[in-house]
């Protein structure tokens, strides 16, 4: 009986949401190493946690190691093996090279003398820019849940009334005060969360307490008293938003991470002390401090770049949904399209606190609404696609479309990549014609969508819904007329053939 400890690859991918993509790049990766006929198990970091994971002999015993993530799946643990660490959508697109650059890989670190596997002058490095997406990625991926728990919960409290969690209204209702009250403590949570896990992921656990500590300052400011305008404890601040919580978190990872270099020559019984007592002290005044002191210049900072997207509002729903429709099917899921909606729950956190009926609360349900449009349509081309140009389409490809349905109603772009894959010219573009459209004329209808996350399973709570989805099947029926037209195009010039992947 063969090892079971012994993979000629292991792997571990996670992607911010830990939904789809995740899953793609272990799909991917399977697939790849059972063509050339290696082992392989993959470790998933999904929304649920870690699955399938890896024990410390399987890593020993591989020969080299693929790391397919956009999040912190510990990486450290491979050092000294030969080792690949990419973006997770690296290895849904081409994850035989992947394994073959691994194999190849130099290995460095403590465990490089024990093995065996082959070496090269190629050193597999992972590149600053995704060493600080990945560390981003790994706080968004937290504070996602928290967007979906306290938007959605906030947004069903409307259905008794939109003033209903108001005692002093006539639509007052008891249970809808309380799921607004606990959708707004998950939706400020937010922030502090973000930050933690941006910290966790470059300080590991002691980064935890600057980071909550630095995004709770993101949120409050720095608290001026009104009458003396000197720092008071009791005053009130400006916050300073998603923005400060970014710089909060990467602030607390690299204290901790300068702290640690700076007491690494206390004696070796005294690591306890640090770890509860100097780390956390000593950290959370160093951030503080400095978060309390750019808290001028960054709360300026937010509300500029709040300004300038009210400002593209004015330039017209065109030129804004445009903006939003192409930067959500870039790529799907990726640092681009999270940079839509994370922007858009930015403004949608904002609406809900400023109330209903306010220009604040109009403008950031409509964006968001136009963000989750612009995110639904991809995935609908593909089952559009699919069941009208089912001829010019493989029997798996046609599987994938019918379940994208599913996948686009629910909130879910990452069904679309595949397909995108294959062909990014003119896949890429047609996805972005449908999903523009379909951002534009939500704009234009004037929807308003108070539920971050969910799909049409928030419909009951969407102002304008069934626009709304006028907007999206519009948006996926021209983008899916133009897919079929492209894979027509591709079929004729086969020979009247589908083009096999």
């Amino acid at each position: 009986m063969a090892d079971e400890s012994k993979y000629d690859i292991v792997a571990a991918t996670g992607c911010p949401t830990g939904i789809a993509h995740t899953f793609m790049a272990k799909e991917a990766l399977e697939k790849a190493a059972a063509a050339k006929g290696l082992t392989i198990k993959v470790e998933t970091h999904g929304q649920v946690g870690v699955e399938n994971e890896l024990t410390a002999a399987e890593i020993r015993n591989a020969k080299a190691v693929v790391v397919a993530a956009d999040k912190d799946v510990q990486a450290e643990r491979f050092a000294g093996k030969p080792m690949v660490n990419v973006g997770v959508t690296a290895a849904i697109k081409d994850a035989e090279g992947l394994i073959d650059r691994a194999l190849v890989a130099q290995p460095e670190g403590e465990l490089a003398e024990a093995d065996d596997a082959p070496v090269s002058s190629t050193i597999e490095k992972e590149s600053v820019g995704h060493t600080i997406y990945k560390h981003l990625m790994n706080g968004v991926s937290h504070m996602l849940v928290f967007v979906v728990a306290g938007g959605v919960l906030t947004a069903v409290s409307f259905l008794w009334g939109i003033t209903s969690f108001s005692s002093t209204e006539a639509d007052y209702n008891s249970f809808a005060a309380m799921l607004k009250i606990i959708g707004g403590i998950a939706m400020g949570l937010m922030v502090p969360v973000l930050s933690a896990y941006i910290a966790e992921s470059i300080g590991k656990r002691p980064a935890l307490v600057p980071g909550f500590v630095a995004g709770m300052i993101a949120i409050q400011g720095l608290p001026i008293n009104p009458n003396t305008g000197m720092i008071d404890a009791v005053g009130a601040g400006v916050g300073f938003g998603f923005l400060g919580g970014i710089v909060g978190g990467f602030l607390a990872g690299y204290v901790i991470v300068g702290l640690e270099k700076l007491l690494s020559g206390l004696p070796k019984n005294l690591d306890g002390l640090k770890a509860i007592f100097l780390y956390p002290l000593l950290s959370t005044t160093i951030v503080g401090l400095v978060m309390l002191g750019i808290s001028g210049p960054m709360a300026a900072i937010n509300t500029g770049m709040m300004n300038f997207l009210r400002g593209l509002s004015a330039s017209g729903p065109i030129v804004l949904g445009l903006a939003i429709g192409c930067m959500c099917a870039f790529d799907m899921g990726g640092p681009v399209n999270k940079a839509a909606y994370v922007t858009g729950t930015a403004l949608l956190t904002e609406a809900l606190n400023a109330g209903i009926g306010t220009p604040t609360y109009e403008f950031g349900t409509n964006f968001m609404a136009a963000v989750s449009a612009a995110c639904i349509v991809p995935p609908l081309i593909t089952t559009f696609a699919v069941v009208v140009g089912k001829k010019y389409f493989t029997k798996p490809d046609f599987n994938a479309g019918l379940v994208n349905f599913i996948l686009g109603c629910t909130h879910i772009t990452e069904g679309a990549i595949p397909f995108m894959t294959k062909n990014i010219w003119p896949v890429m573009p047609i996805m972005m014609i449908g999903s523009s459209i379909g951002s534009i004329l939500t704009l234009l209808f004037g929807v308003h969508d108070p539920a971050p996350h969910g799909g049409f399973l928030v419909l009951p709570v969407v102002d304008g819904g069934l626009k709304w989805v006028l907007a999206i099947l519009i948006g996926a029926v021209v983008g899916g007329i133009l897919f079929v037209a492209f894979k027509a195009y591709e079929y004729r010039k086969n020979g009247d053939k589908i083009v096999e992947d």
